[in-house]
């Protein structure tokens, strides 16, 4: 009798707590938590955006360098969960390195000052560029803070992310123009 009372108890605490981890805001929190942990599927993902990046191979790994920086330094809020039937929206403020003005910067220095940049060979001009880009990212010290909002839907009585817009990845990567 006992035994069957203790195994009673342990599947009401297993489903019980299975029902808690399927939320919009916990589906939310394991997304945002792989950047964080720098999951494998987010490197994967990191290193199919390097590869198909403007910059020449010599910055592409520095560059790679600054986004794990920006994923272990994300930090967030959940400000708020709505859920309707079998969809839901999460609004979450993130706060992130804020790459895209130290770009902003660094372009407007280049265009001023386009002499400091030339040079009779287009690659090397094309790395002094990307050089000084790189550069002004490793100084940013400053963060910006965004507001997503995710949407989700139930499938089969799970809750499911669905796809993120690339406007939202560019706030994750600081790198979003207001």
């Amino acid at each position: 009798m006992k035994k069957v009372f203790v195994l009673l108890i342990s599947v009401f605490i297993i489903t019980g707590c299975n029902d808690m981890m399927n939320t919009p805001t916990r589906r939310v929190e394991e997304y945002l938590g792989k950047y964080q942990i720098l999951d494998s599927s987010v490197l994967t993902e990191l290193d199919n955006v390097v590869d198909n990046s403007d910059y020449s191979d010599d910055y592409k790994e520095e560059y790679k360098e600054l986004m794990i920086k920006q994923y272990q330094n994300l930090s967030y809020k959940i400000k708020n969960e709505q859920t309707d039937g079998d969809t839901a929206s999460v609004i979450v403020e993130l706060e992130v390195f804020d790459y895209n003005n130290a770009i902003e910067e660094a372009e407007d220095y280049i265009d001023e000052h386009p002499e400091e940049f030339e040079s009779d060979d287009k690659e090397s001009s094309e790395e002094k560029i990307d050089h000084y880009k790189i550069n002004a990212m490793k100084e940013v010290t400053d963060k910006a803070s965004y507001t997503i909002s995710f949407s989700l839907v139930k499938d089969n009585k799970k809750w499911v992310l669905e796809k993120i817009t690339d406007s939202d990845l560019e706030k994750i990567h600081g790198l979003y123009e207001d």
